[in-house]
Parts: C-alpha cells; sequence; structure tokens
C-alpha cells in the first residue's frame, strides 16, 4: 500500500496483534522480550543508519534564513507542545516525547529521546502512537489548504518539510504538489532531522544532571551524550564525504526502514488501548495544540523567508 507509510503500518500493526484474540497472550507474555528488544536496541541502529540519508551540503545550501526558520519552528514547537502537555497533565513523560515527535521527525526522534530519558515503554508506544496518528491526518489536509493559504508550490513544499512529523508522511503529502514542492519538502525536513542530535544531546544531559551521582546497573555513570546519538553524527558526515556509492546509501536505506519498522511494531505491541483511553482526552488535545503551533509557527516562517 504505497499510500501508507511504512512505519505508520508498523505501529499500527503492533498494536493490533496487542489486541487480537488468540495472539495478544503471546505478544504480551512470551514475545514481549524480543518486542522490547526491538523497541530499544533496533530503534538505536536505525537512527545511527538515518545518518546517512541527511546530505548536509544540500542542507547548507537552504540558507541562512531557512536554517533560522527552522531552528525557530523546532524550538517554539518543542517547548509549545511541552508546556502545554504538562499544563494538561499528562503521565510520565508524554508531554516530552510528543513534543520531541512534533518538532523533529516523529517516531524515530521519539524513540532517540525515550533512550536517554528512560522513558516507560507505555509512554514511549502512546506518543508515537499520537504523532503517528496526526502526521498521517497531515497527508489528508494540508494540500487542501494550499489554495486557501495562496501558497506556491516551492512554499507549500517547505511548510510542508517544516510542519509535518515523519519523513515518509512529508514526502507523501508534499508530492501533490508537484516535484517543485517535493524537492523543497525534502531539503527542509532534513534539516529538522538534522536537529535530532542536539535535542537528544540536550535531553542527555539534563537527564544526567538530574540524576547526579546515580550509576547504571553495571557501575558506570550515564554516559553524556548517548553512543548511537555519535554514530548518527558520523554516519552524517560519511554521507557528506561521497565515499560511499549510490548502491550503498540505497542498502542502508532500506536496513534503516526494516530496523525502524521492526522497532515501531514493537513499540505498537506494548500499546493497552483502555489505558491509552484513560488519558485519550488530554492527549488527543495535546496532539491538537501541537498540530496548530507547528503549523501556524511553519507557516509563519515560510511567509517571512519566500
Amino acid at each position: 500500500m504505497p499510500a501508507v507509510p511504512m512505519l505508520t503500518a508498523s505501529v499500527v500493526l503492533g498494536i493490533a496483534a496487542a489486541h487480537l484474540p488468540g495472539l495478544r497472550t503471546f505478544v504480551r507474555a512470551a514475545a514481549r522480550p524480543g518486542l522490547s528488544l526491538a523497541g530499544r536496541r533496533l530503534m538505536r541502529m536505525g537512527i545511527v543508519l538515518l545518518g546517512l540519508g541527511l546530505g548536509l551540503d544540500q542542507v547548507l545550501r537552504l540558507g541562512w534564513a531557512t536554517v533560522a526558520m527552522v531552528v525557530g519552528v523546532v524550538a517554539a514547537t518543542f517547548f509549545g507542545t511541552l508546556w502545554l502537555g504538562r499544563r494538561l497533565r499528562l503521565p510520565g513523560d508524554q508531554p516530552l516525547l510528543i513534543a520531541t515527535g512534533y518538532s523533529i521527525c516523529g517516531a524515530s526522534a521519539i524513540g532517540a529521546v525515550s533512550e536517554v530519558s528512560g522513558s516507560d515503554e507505555e509512554d514511549v508506544a502512546a506518543s508515537v502512537a499520537l504523532v503517528t496518528l496526526c502526521g498521517t491526518l497531515a497527508i489528508a489536509v494540508l494540500p487542501l489548504l494550499q489554495g486557501p493559504l495562496g501558497l506556491s508550490d516551492p512554499a507549500f513544499g517547505r511548510w510542508v518539510g517544516a510542519g509535518v512529523h515523519d519523513v515518509g508522511q512529508v514526502v507523501a503529502t508534499a508530492q501533490t504538489a508537484g516535484p517543485d514542492a517535493l524537492g523543497e519538502a525534502v531539503l527542509v525536513k532534513l534539516m529538522r532531522v538534522a536537529l535530532l542530535a542536539p535535542l537528544v544531546a540536550a535531553v542527555a544531559f539534563s537527564v544526567r544532571a538530574r540524576r547526579r551521582g546515580v550509576r547504571t546497573a553495571s557501575g558506570r555513570r550515564p554516559a553524556p551524550v548517548p553512543l548511537f546519538v555519535l554514530g548518527f553524527l558520523a554516519a552524517a558526515v560519511l554521507r557528506a564525504t561521497g565515499v560511499l556509492p549510490d548502491v550503498a546509501l540505497e542498502w542502508a536505506h532500506t536496513a534503516q526502514e526494516a530496523l525502524l519498522a521492526a522497532a515501531l511494531f514493537g513499540l505498537g505491541s506494548a500499546v493497552h488501548l483502555p489505558t491509552l483511553a484513560r488519558t485519550g482526552g488530554r492527549a488527543a488535545a495535546l496532539g491538537l495544540g501541537a498540530w496548530v503551533v507547528v503549523a501556524g509557527v511553519s507557516y509563519a516562517g515560510v511567509m517571512l523567508t519566500v
């Protein structure tokens, strides 16, 4: 089903597997260790490979005005969503995770931040489900707004790249306005993905400061910057050198999608719909509020930089 992004389908299938009669007992018992492993370890590996898809040379050609616009959109979305989530009293790390997903790159960013924040698996799964749902709705809603908002195809592409969460959702939304919109959307989206590393590092430093003096089970202090973040940056630098042939990048992209799909299936299988329903109204309110923030701020940024 080409119209449905693979990562979106993976979350939905994971949630379905956790609730199907006859399968849910296996998913919640015998399969739980493997699914939890996929949700964490495979997520890290997929994020490292995500760096190979980041064309730093292309990002640098966007111009400083666009770079400043993207940084502003990410900052406003992250802090605005975090503040609103705490005001709505969402449980656990959900405000932090949802803010990360909306501001950077959806489920992949949530997985990265959850690794350094030590978030509960159910909080991660609920946040992924909400961000995935809202990002999927954007595919249908945003193209309808291009005409009323008076956006040219390139401007629409930049708006989509700055305001839609997952890379696959950005492509699906922007391609409705043609190749010019698609090219601009992908470049702006890559700039947002580039901000994943500093955001995760900042969260890691914050967690480390709160837990100062606490050691892990192995007796070591938590790393100030997680290894998979350094791996992501190293992969981006390697891509920028141009030493990797196109076929290697294609294989890496396939492996990245497979790893992230497995990880998100594992996270989706941890969703317990009755528990999710208890905070459903507040989570939906946060999702709608964050959607308005990211769409509004990114639209203003595009209008200031065209």
